[in-house]
């Protein structure tokens, strides 16, 4: 148990030792990491605690029955375009997806609606598509979109279509032991 701990925290001591060897060579450029590093925690600490009372909140609220229906391995086109509206219009950086994927899969969602999900959240967010039309012009914005989308929608079919049964069960098996 101890040594699985350290091994969690082992590539945090690795980036410390890191930051602290900078800090010794150049002042200025460790205190700069520190900062940047201290930043970064600050904003963490921001995001995630609202998504996981959300998360808690879907999870307690929304029954599994209902969910299997709509995302479940028979939801067909419905749960893929499900899905993706939820990737799609979500805010937020990728590493807040990771516990709505979890609470979906233990709720019995789909393995390609999950990955269609986590891939509309990383690159098809319509806040970003607006802020490129914005900034980028309509043209490259609504291009980029629609590769997303196909790519998205490719690497859900081709993951679903090659994974092995037992590989798959491997992904599902830690979410649904509870």
């Amino acid at each position: 148990m101890k040594g699985s701990t350290f091994r969690s925290y082992l590539g945090f001591f690795v980036l410390l030792g890191i930051c602290l060897v900078v800090l010794g060579f150049s002042p200025p450029l460790g205190k700069k990491v520190f900062a940047t590093a201290f930043r970064n925690i600050l904003f963490m600490l921001s995001v995630v605690p609202p998504i996981f009372i959300l998360v808690g909140l879907f999870d307690a609220w929304v029954p599994r029955e209902k969910v299997v229906e709509r995302l479940g391995e028979t939801s067909g086109m419905l749960g893929m375009g499900i899905a993706l509206a939820l990737g799609a219009f979500a805010a937020g950086p990728l590493y807040a997806a990771f516990p709505v994927a979890e609470v979906l899969l233990r709720k019995g969602v789909s393995l390609r609606n999950v990955w269609i999900f986590l891939g509309a959240w990383s690159t098809m967010k319509i806040p970003m598509l607006l802020f490129e039309m914005q900034n980028l012009g309509g043209a490259f914005a609504l291009s980029r979109y629609l590769m997303s989308f196909v790519g998205v929608l490719s690497i859900a079919f081709f993951l679903d279509r090659f994974l092995k049964e037992e590989e798959k069960e491997a992904i599902r098996c830690p979410f649904l032991g509870e």
